[in-house]
């Protein structure tokens, strides 16, 4: 509901710029409450009450009787009200009755005022206003008055917007204002602190109090001290004469408190005291509300339970009471009660209504009123109603057919009432409809129009968003553009007009603001929006905010926070020593809060972790204790992670341990505890989600993971769907699928390799926008699938694959990497295509005490044989142990070099080396480092080894390189033949000569 409007008698709305809530719609009003009164008319009190008798019926002549007692005509004449006489015969009436007047003539006085705007239809304008109050200097209230006179005139002068600031306001009128207001309230509290046989308070004054103290606030009155103490002071009578109010009274006090609380009041004990006296009576008298005080009553608890009231028994069961009579008195709901009623519904299933039958019910009856009275809804309506819309659909309403009529119908008036939308309702209109989109809102013809209509008023109107408008505004327009909106010119001129003012206005941002800002500047960042300079800098300027509102953050912030900053990061925001404190604050909130998070939650914070790590971001203690703390979570919420979040946790898992996580008992669980979903919602996943598992699990693998059951079903269950929506993977999804499926080697079955490599590399030739990193990836890829092709005989398989190799070694030939394992895969992949590298390659040579043992056993059985170790051979990987003499290579492969460490699936790394080797014409001996683990295996390789060096020499002496090619002792079956046909000794009873005797293969143009 808007601030701008009045729960009773105050149908003028105020031109402001007062949105602070993004979900706020009008209070509404129901006109003529009073008719041409002031208040309700109360029945003459008997003749023992004398003073109550004077104050109707006494008849001292005065100037200003005649026209206090006549009807106002509101184009006749304003001028009679501000005679000079008028006043002067106040201020006699005052004079001559002393301590003893009773405030009556200045009540009537303020009546009439009332009665002119009432008539007009409108508030005092400015130079009206400005011309009563040069009338109305002498206008004084004393503590003589009485409670009616006093009641009468401080609710009229406030009906009739005397009280309200104009802006620019005149000095002298401000002091005017003040100066009345002051002594009004102070004659009110003198009032209500009297003892009850010296006071005349009633019921009906109360609420018309209450209510004028409300509409000032409402209308931009200071909230000053003196204020705040009537609403004290008045409240507490409110318990006092529970009994005596009428059903308008009780929805006109609810309305008020409920105002004066989104206004700032706090909610005293007195005030929730108030709230609790009064509910009751709301149920006991629920069949004598009218439609507008039904309206006001649900909109005041909605209002109070957003800010702060707790759900009492009594408060749902008011609200439960009053929807039965929404749909009894339907047809009795204006325009502006069907839009604040809907408005009231969203808000109060936003702070926790149950959403019962009835509550449906009423929703159901309402929805087909906004289509039939579409063409009677104002700008403010139409974006009241947009915002309920969307927020109830966020709170799980179901998309009926009659809530997307209702939706549809809406969309066109936006685009029809676009100039003549405040700030506010822009703000309020853009949140609705990203928040429609993201609940499944598809984006129409209208639907973009609307858009396209919004965004330049952004533009126009951007020096009149507060805090909050900006951090809607960015949000929207952030989710949209997540949902596929295309970033038009309007939408980054919008972006852009907005981004200088986050950092004017960074102190009043609140704990969510700031949340919403990060992740919307998050979110435009991740979907291409130039990191222009005024973004870093809204970003660097909220950051400190993040750590002094740290303990203000709810689990659903601190995760949004990390995912944002994480992603600012992964885009090319600094890492400042602000930033660093700001994640590690944020951390210790995690570990605070751990039990909090959400099945969401926690994907979000592993994957935040993981990509700031992997942005540079030092793994701290904060980080360790963070990570282990959310582990366990993952098994506990396994049943709750939807496709994304299962693709995220195992590539934020696979992340950190490539950066030296620990894969600790907990780890290995949560890993285990998602790979059965893998394979569950596989028909779920996209493209992305399908790139980022097998790549994720390909990296878990190169780091020890064991070849579990369910993990070679996920596997394979993820490789037909990469074929299926191979048209939808992006360039880095296809870097990602081929470097994950060739590292994952014999794991996946040669067939299904190299007709899924064919699907993909397709891919690649058509799209020229491939970055250097996703080339290299994809290089490697390449390579690794051409290396298990050459190693099978009688096949030219490769030779398709060969040539997109060389397309991808061209797009590279320029560049020189600093990373050194980038620099391995140029110069292995120069050494396949025969073409000259750019550079020289630098390896690390590592030999394992396995390795060093077996070199002196085979040495000291041979001792004749020249042995060389670690020897880089054509710039290829080192070879662990090197017979020159012989152009024989014997690797030594340990766990590392096998999927899961089974010693039988090799690694697409291991299958690699292996080709490279042959391709430069040695024989590789393969010999897994099981063979050593008791000392007859080692024997009976050595002697293998023996007797195939004597072979050697004996054929030949020396053999030509062509020779060689042809005899390399290796060939790769990937049917599962006899390891003696592979050319490994993993079998002790096949001997070397078995192995010695490879299928012949046809020559490729590559050698």
């Amino acid at each position: 509901m808007d601030k701008n409007t009045a729960g009773i008698s105050g149908q003028y709305t105020r031109s402001n710029n007062d949105y602070n809530q993004p979900d706020d719609p009008a209070s509404s009003s129901r006109r003529g409450r009073y008719k041409h009164a002031t208040v309700r008319q109360w029945g003459h009190p008997p003749r023992t009450a004398p003073e109550h008798n004077e104050f109707y019926h006494y008849s001292a002549a005065c100037s200003s009787q005649p026209l206090l007692r006549r009807s106002v005509n509101p184009p006749q004449d304003f001028n009679s009200l501000i005679k000079q006489e008028i006043m002067d015969g106040l201020v006699s009436k005052s004079g001559r009755f002393g301590h003893r007047y009773d405030g009556r003539h200045h009540g009537r006085y303020a009546s009439s005022i009332k009665k002119y705007t009432s008539a007009a239809k409108r508030p005092l304008n400015q130079a009206e206003q400005s011309q009563l109050m040069r009338l109305l200097q002498n206008f004084t209230a004393t503590r003589s008055w009485n409670w009616r006179s006093l009641t009468t005139t401080l609710h009229s002068f406030t009906s009739a917007g005397v009280f309200t600031p104009h802006s620019p306001i005149d000095e002298r009128v401000k002091r005017t204002q003040a100066a009345l207001l002051s002594t009004l309230l102070d004659a009110i509290i003198f009032k209500c602190s009297q003892k009850p046989q010296a006071r005349d308070i009633d019921a009906q004054g109360v609420a018309n109090l209450m209510w004028a103290t409300a509409k000032l606030v409402d209308n931009g009155q200071e909230r000053t001290p003196e204020l705040n103490k009537a609403v004290a002071a008045l409240m507490s009578h409110v318990n006092a004469h529970k009994e005596q109010f009428i059903p308008q009274n009780i929805a006109n006090l609810l309305w008020a408190m409920a105002k004066l609380v989104d206004y700032g009041q706090e909610l005293t004990p007195g005030l929730k005291g108030a709230v609790a006296a009064l509910l009751p009576h709301v149920d006991a008298q629920k069949n004598q509300f009218i439609p507008q005080e039904i309206t006001n009553l649900l909109w005041a608890m909605a209002k109070l339970a957003g800010n702060g009231q707790e759900q009492i028994p009594e408060f749902k069961e008011a609200a439960a009471v009053l929807l039965p009579h929404v749909i009894v008195q339907k047809d009795q709901f204006k325009p502006l009660d069907v839009a604040n009623l809907l408005w009231v519904m969203a808000k109060l299933v936003d702070n926790g209504q149950e959403q019962t039958p009835e509550f449906n019910e009423a929703l159901a009856t309402l929805l087909p009123y906004v289509n039939a009275q579409k063409n009677q809804f104002n700008p403010q309506h139409i974006a009241n109603l947009l915002w309920a819309m969307a927020k109830l659909v966020d709170n799980n309403q179901e998309r009926t057919p009659e809530f997307n009529q209702a939706v549809a119908a809406l969309l066109p008036l936006v685009n029809a009432q676009r100039n003549q939308f405040i700030p506010q309702h822009i703000a309020n209109l853009l949140w609705a409809m990203a928040k429609l989109v993201d609940n499944g809102q598809q984006q129409t013809t209208e639907f973009k129009e609307a858009v396209a209509t919004l965004l330049p008023r952004v533009n126009a109107h951007k020096d009149r968003f507060n805090a909050q408008g900006i951090t809607n505004l960015l949000w929207a327009m952030a989710k949209l553009v997540d949902a596929g909106q295309q970033r038009t010119p309007g939408l980054n001129e919008a972006v852009a007009a907005l981004l200088p003012h986050v950092n004017a206005q960074k102190d009043q941002f609140n704990a969510q603001g700031v949340t919403n800002l990060l992740w919307a500047m998050a979110k435009l960042v991740d979907n291409r929006q130039e990191q222009i300079p005024e973004l870093k800098r809204a970003a660097a300027a909220l950051l400190p905010h993040v750590n002094t509102q740290k303990t203000q953050f709810i689990p659903r912030h601190v995760t949004n926070l990390l995912w944002a900053m994480a992603k600012l990061v992964d885009n090319g925001q600094r890492q400042t020593r602000e930033f660093k404190e700001t994640v590690a604050a944020l951390l210790r909130r995690v570990n605070e809060e751990i039990g909090q998070f959400n099945a969401q939650g926690i994907s979000n914070l592993l994957w935040a972790m993981a990509k700031l790590v992997d942005n540079k971001q030092e793994r701290t203690p904060e980080i360790e204790e963070a990570v282990a703390a959310l582990l366990p979570h993952v098994n506990a919420e396994k049943d709750q992670f939807i496709p994304q979040h299962i693709a995220s946790l195992l590539w934020a898992m696979a992340k950190l341990v490539d950066h030296g996580q620990q894969r600790t008992p907990e780890l290995i669980e949560a890993v285990a505890a998602l790979l059965p979903r893998v394979n569950a919602q596989r028909a779920n996943l996209t493209p992305q989600e399908i790139a980022n598992l097998l790549w994720a699990m390909a990296k878990l693998v190169d780091h020890g993971q064991e070849q579990t059951p369910e993990f070679n079903e996920a596997v394979t269950g993820l490789l037909p769907h990469v074929r299926a929506q191979k048209n939808q993977c992006n360039a880095q999804d296809i870097a990602n699928l081929l470097w994950a499926m060739a590292k994952l080697g014999e794991l996946i079955e040669l067939d299904v390799l190299t007709s899924t490599f064919k699907t993909l590399v397709d891919r690649i030739s058509s799209n020229p926008q491939f970055y250097q990193q996703a080339i290299l990836m994809s290089l490697w890829g390449v390579m690794v699938c051409c290396a298990r092709l050459s190693l099978v005989p009688n096949t030219s398989e490769g030779n398709v694959l060969e040539k997109h190799m060389d397309d991808l070694f061209i797009r590279l030939e320029n560049t020189s990497p600093d990373n050194e394992e980038d620099q391995h895969t140029i110069a292995m992949a120069a050494r396949w295509l025969g073409r000259p590298c750019p550079f020289v390659p630098h390896y690390h040579a590592i030999v394992s005490k396995r390795q060093s043992d077996f070199r002196n056993q085979l040495q000291s059985c041979i001792p004749s044989l020249r042995i060389e170790e670690e020897k880089s051979l054509n710039s290829l990987p080192p070879v662990d142990l090197l017979l020159p003499d012989h152009n024989m290579v014997i690797e030594v492969q340990g766990p590392s070099h096998y999927v899961g460490g089974d010693f039988k699936t090799r690694k697409g790394s291991t299958l690699l080396k292996i080709a490279l080797l042959q391709k430069a014409g040695f024989e590789v001996i393969e010999i897994p480092i099981n063979m050593f683990w008791n000392r007859d295996s080692m024997k009976r390789c050595i002697d293998q080894i023996k007797a195939r060096v004597d072979i050697s020499s004996q054929r030949h002496g020396s053999v030509s390189l062509k020779r060689r090619w042809a005899d390399a002792a290796y060939v790769t079956d990937e049917k599962g033949r006899q390891p003696s046909d592979h050319g490994y000794l993993t079998a002790e009873e096949h001997s070397i000569e078995q192995t010695s005797k490879p299928a012949k293969r046809k020559k490729t143009t590559s050698q």
